[in-house]
């Protein structure tokens, strides 16, 4: 079973290699706990393929200040460490995985 990957400014490095989505979230946040059980369940249908990340910007807001997340729930999505796309709000699975597949 997949599970996605808790990022701190410790371990951000393990989006350097392949495709990665990061969801910067709040525990306080009615649309980003909407939106955590897409994205645990991503974790499992993309394991192997990519990393599926969060980051709680109350406990990392160093890296919510470092890509300039004004807006909660914000996913950035990454490849071989750069950024490619973003989105901003709650949106659905298939939007998601459809910017997750563009970059595999």
């Amino acid at each position: 079973m997949g599970k996605y990957i808790e990022l701190t400014s410790e371990n951000f490095d393990v989006i350097k290699e392949g495709v990665a989505l990061v969801d910067f979230w709040a525990p306080w946040c009615g649309p980003c706990r909407m939106i955590a059980p897409i994205i645990e369940e991503l974790a499992n249908d993309y394991e192997g393929k990519a990393k599926i990340c969060k980051v709680n910007t109350d406990e990392a807001q160093d890296l919510a200040v470092r890509f300039g997340v004004r807006s909660i729930p914000t996913i950035l999505f990454f490849k071989d460490g750069e950024l490619k796309a973003q989105l901003i709000g709650a949106q659905s699975k298939q939007i998601i995985a459809d910017k997750l597949n563009s970059l595999l």
